[in-house]
């Protein structure tokens, strides 16, 4: 297996892959991954180990949905028991899985300590019963510690994005699959930037759309009803695309995937 290099706008058609193939098995696509977010629901109730439990899933949870789409792309329906395919072959193949997934839940816990420790200690709480305002929202979202959380996520979401691939279909260990999937995000950089911001402007539109579509039946209550499931579903379709990033970064057995012109 060998990283292969793609164009730049390889990523658009990644983008074009991922909605095209979520909306060939509409239902099934986010069936799944409304399961797997259900399930996180489920496990961050239990307190301190359920959170990390649930962030030790998601390379998992990715395997699953990528075999998803794969299915979803060839014309067959996914069934879903492809969520759990990170464990369906006995332990040889869940163990490393496993590993993988510890290995994150460590990393992304050292980074929300990093980006704690960064933020001012000044910056009030947000608790249920906290009323919030636009300045704590600002602070929130824009402050220290959410920047350094995201400058520091950047090498670690390369690191994980084709790991979990790598593990369960081609038997690479853990460590070695970080150290090749920052190679194949790096080689492919300019895919891998075109590709996040073809996803950027989709979330953008769908924000849009939702929200025309709020004042047209009834406004704030309106979209606060829309506003989630349409957010789940652009994950949903977003996630579905993981794997054309994937299979066209590598020589494999699949060949890489096209869409012709203007398609």
């Amino acid at each position: 297996m060998k990283l292969h290099p793609v164009p730049a706008s390889q990523g658009l058609q990644w983008v074009k892959l991922g909605a095209r193939t979520f909306f060939r098995q509409p239902l099934a696509m986010a069936g799944l991954f409304f399961m797997f977010m259900a399930v996180v629901s489920v496990l961050s109730v239990i307190p301190l180990l359920g959170s990390l439990l649930a962030v030790a899933l998601v390379p998992s949870a990715t395997i699953g949905l990528m075999a998803a789409s794969r299915e979803a792309h060839a014309g067959r329906f996914p069934m879903p028991v492809l969520l759990i395919t990170a464990f369906r072959d006995g332990m040889v193949k869940a163990r490393p899985m496993l590993m993988l997934g510890a290995i994150y839940a460590v990393v992304l816990t050292a980074l929300m300590g990093l980006a704690t420790l960064a933020a001012p200690s000044d910056v009030p709480v947000i608790g249920p019963d906290t009323e919030v305002t636009p300045e704590m929202l600002r602070q929130a979202m824009f402050g220290p510690g959410m920047l350094v959380m995201m400058l520091l996520y950047i090498p670690v979401l390369m690191a994980f994005w084709h790991a979990p691939a790598l593990v369960h279909w081609h038997g690479v260990s853990p460590v070695k699959s970080l150290f090749f999937s920052v190679l194949a995000c790096w080689r492919n950089k300019a895919a891998m930037l075109v590709y996040g911001a073809g996803w950027v402007g989709v979330f953008l539109l769908g924000g849009l759309a939702i929200s025309f579509l709020a004042t047209l039946l009834g406004g704030v209550q309106a979209l606060a009803m829309f506003m989630y499931p349409g957010i789940l579903l652009l994950a949903a379709m977003f996630h579905t695309s993981v794997y054309f990033t994937f299979r066209d970064s590598f020589d494999t057995a699949d060949e890489p995937v096209t869409l012709p012109d203007g398609q």
